[in-house]
C-alpha cells in the first residue's frame, strides 16, 4: 500500500514570499550568504539547519544569551522531521531557563508526540503553561492513548479558531472520518482562499475515500503553484498507482528530480517507489522505514505474504494493534491465511469479525476496500448470494484485477451462476494464480457445469504430475459423472485406477462405461467412442468385464444395419 501520510499532522507551513523583481546583480550581493529568512521563506528545512549548525557555538560555550539562536534550530530540526534533535534542543533550553511553568515544556512534549513517547509526552504538556497549542496536543496525545474520556474533555476546550479547527479535521482524519475532515477543511478554504495547502488535505481525503479523479482534480490547484511540493506530488503519484499502475506513478515522481530533489533521500518517497515496482527490493528498503513510516511494517506483511512468507507475516502483524481499516484488513487476511490452512475456526471466525468491522463501518460501508471486506466476511461464513451482492457493486473499478477475478469467480460458481464463472475465472491473467489447485479444480467445475467437460480434461493435461493433478483428476471423474459426461468420468477413472488399484474407481469406471454406451444407444453419442470404452474397460482384471464387453459387442452386431 502506497503511504499518503500527512493530513495528521496539520502543521500549516509559512507562506512563501514572492519573489523580487529583478535587478542588476553585483558582485557583492552575488557573494553574498543566504540568510535564514530565505530558507525559512522556501521552507527549506535543511539549508537552514546547515547555516545554523554552522553559526553554532560549541555546546560549552552556550548561554541563555543563545535561545533565540537555538529556538531557531529546534524549529528547523522540528519541521524538518528530526524531532529527536529538536527535542535535544528544546531540554537544553529548559534547563537553562529555570522557569517552573514554561513553554519550552510544550515545545518537548510536541517532539515527544512525535516519537511516540505519549506518556511522557503528556506529563511535559501537563508542566507547560496553559495555551491552544497545549490543549490541541493533549486532545492529539488523548487519542494515541486511546482514552475517549480525556479526548472529549479536550474537544469541548477546541475553539473556532484556524489551529483548533485543523486539529479537530486532523483527529477526524486519524479516525478515519475523513467526509467529516474534508467538511472543516472545505469551510476554512471558504473563509481562507489564500490557504492553498488546504486543497492537499481535501485530495488526501478525497484520495482516501477511493476518489481519485476527484483528489487529482483538487491536487492540481495547489500544485499549479507549487510544482515541487514533496507531499503533494507523491499524493498525485499514490492517486495514479490506484488509478493505473506503479509505471504512470513513477513517473509522477520523476517531475521532482526535474526540480533537482533527489528522491532516494526522502524516506515515505523511496517507500512508495518499493510499492511502485511491485514491491522491488522490499527487504532493503522497508525494514528501514519500519520505525518511520507505519505503512512499511504493513507491507512488509504484503510482501512475506506474496512471498509464503507466513510465519514471518504472522510475526509483523501479531505486534501491530490495529488502529485503522489498512490495519484491520490485514490482520483479518493473516487470520483468514493461517485459519484456512490449518482449519481453525476461531482464527476464521476472527478473520471473518474484522471483516465485519471494517465492512460495517460508516467511514468504510462504501468504499471499494470496504464492499471487499463485507465480501470477504460472508466468504468466510459461505454465504455466497451475500459475496455477489457486494463483489457486483464494484466489478465495475476491478474488471481487470487477478484477485477480483478470481474470488468472483468462484462465488460465482459456488452460487451455481457458472457461465458467469467461467467468463471471470478466464479473465484471470496471471499465471502463479493460474497454476493453484484452487484455480484449476473451480474452472475444471465450471467447465464441466457449463458441459465442456472436454476443456476440464484437457486442462488436467496440461497440469505436471503431482498431488494437485491427481487431486484434479479425482474431481473431473466425479464431477463429468454428476453431470452425465460419462465419456471424461470413464478417462479420468480409467488413469485414477491405473494410478491406484482402487475398488472404488473401478466401480466409478464400470458405471461411466455403462453410461457412455446407454448415451449410444439412445443416440446421443456417436458410436466411435465403444472402442476407447473396450479398451478402457479390458484394463481391469474383473469378472463383470468380460459380461460388459459381450453386451457391448452383442448390441454392435444386432444394430450393424442401422
Amino acid at each position: 500500500r502506497a503511504s499518503r501520510r500527512g493530513a495528521g499532522a496539520m502543521i500549516l507551513s509559512k507562506s512563501r514570499v514572492a519573489p523580487a523583481a529583478s535587478k542588476p546583480s553585483t558582485k557583492a550581493q552575488e557573494s553574498k550568504l543566504p540568510e535564514l529568512d530565505d530558507f525559512l521563506s522556501a521552507r527549506d528545512y535543511k539549508g537552514a539547519i546547515t547555516l545554523l549548525e554552522f553559526q553554532k557555538k560549541p555546546d560549552s560555550e552556550v548561554t541563555e544569551e543563545d535561545s533565540e539562536h537555538l529556538l531557531w534550530l529546534a524549529y528547523a530540526y522540528f519541521h524538518y522531521g528530526e524531532h529527536d534533535k529538536a527535542l535535544k534542543v528544546y531540554k537544553g533550553l529548559l534547563e537553562m531557563s529555570n522557569e517552573n511553568c514554561s513553554v519550552y515544556s510544550t515545545y518537548i512534549a510536541a517532539c515527544l508526540y512525535y516519537v511516540g513517547k505519549y506518556e511522557e509526552a503528556e506529563a511535559y504538556a501537563l508542566d507547560g503553561p496553559a495555551s491552544r497549542l497545549r490543549t490541541r496536543l493533549l486532545f492529539h496525545i488523548a487519542n494515541k492513548q486511546n482514552d475517549e474520556t480525556k479526548l472529549m474533555e479536550y474537544h469541548q476546550q477546541l475553539t473556532d479558531s484556524i489551529e483548533d479547527q485543523l486539529s479537530l479535521a486532523a483527529m477526524h482524519f486519524l479516525r478515519t472520518h475523513y467526509n467529516e475532515a474534508t467538511d472543516i477543511y472545505k469551510k476554512l478554504l471558504l473563509d481562507n482562499r489564500d490557504f492553498v495547502a488546504l486543497n492537499v488535505y481535501i485530495a488526501l481525503c478525497y484520495s482516501k475515500l477511493d476518489y481519485y479523479d476527484v483528489s487529482l482534480e483538487i491536487l492540481s490547484v495547489y500544485l499549479q503553484a507549487f510544482p515541487d511540493s514533496s507531499f503533494a506530488v507523491n499524493l498525485k503519484a499514490c492517486n495514479q498507482f490506484k488509478l493505473f499502475n506503479g509505471r504512470s506513478a513513477e513517473q509522477e515522481l520523476k517531475v521532482l528530480q526535474e526540480h533537482g530533489k533527489s528522491l532516494m533521500e526522502d524516506s515515505l518517497i523511496k517507500h512508495n517507489a518499493c510499492v511502485f515496482r511491485g514491491g522491488e527490493n522490499s527487504m532493503q528498503v522497508l525494514p528501514k522505514l519500519i520505525d518511520l513510516i507505519p505503512e512499511a511494517r504493513l507491507n512488509m506483511v504484503v510482501y512475506h505474504l506474496r512471498s509464503g512468507s507466513v510465519e514471518e507475516a504472522i510475526n509483523l502483524v501479531s505486534s501491530i494493534e490495529p488502529g485503522n481499516p489498512q490495519e484491520y484488513i490485514l490482520k483479518a487476511i493473516v487470520n483468514a491465511i493461517v485459519g484456512q490452512d490449518a482449519q481453525n475456526q476461531d482464527q476464521i471466525g476472527v478473520a471473518q469479525h474484522n471483516f465485519n468491522l471494517v465492512g460495517g463501518s460508516a467511514s468504510e460501508c462504501d468504499t471499494i476496500p470496504g464492499r471487499q471486506c463485507m465480501a470477504s466476511s460472508y466468504f468466510l461464513l459461505k454465504q455466497f448470494e451475500d459475496v455477489l451482492v457486494y463483489l457486483k457493486s464494484i466489478k465495475s473499478y476491478l474488471s481487470s484485477d487477478d484477485r477480483f477475478n478470481w474470488n468472483f469467480g468462484i462465488a460465482l460458481a459456488a452460487n451455481g451462476d457458472f457461465e458467469e464463472a467461467e467468463e471471470a475465472l478466464l479473465q484471470v491473467q496471471d499465471e502463479s494464480f493460474k497454476e493453484d489447485y484452487c484455480y484449476l479444480s473451480w474452472l475444471a467445475k465450471t467447465y464441466v457445469a457449463n458441459k465442456k467437460a472436454r476443456l476440464a480434461w484437457e486442462l488436467y493435461l496440461r497440469v505436471e504430475s503431482s498431488d494437485d493433478s491427481f487431486n484434479l483428476l479425482q474431481l473431473i471423474a466425479n464431477e463429468c459423472y454428476s453431470a452425465g459426461a460419462y465419456y471424461f468420468s470413464a478417462k479420468a477413472f480409467d488413469v485414477l485406477e491405473r494410478l491406484d488399484p482402487n475398488p472404488d474407481y473401478w466401480d466409478g469406471k464400470r458405471g461411466a462405461c455403462i453410461g457412455v454406451f446407454k448415451n449410444i444407444v439412445e443416440g446421443k453419442e456417436s458410436r466411435e467412442l465403444l472402442k476407447d470404452i473396450k479398451s478402457m474397460l479390458r484394463y481391469t482384471s474383473n469378472p463383470q468385464v468380460e459380461y460388459i464387453i459381450r453386451t457391448i459387442t452383442k448390441w454392435e452386431q444386432g444394430s450393424a444395419g442401422f
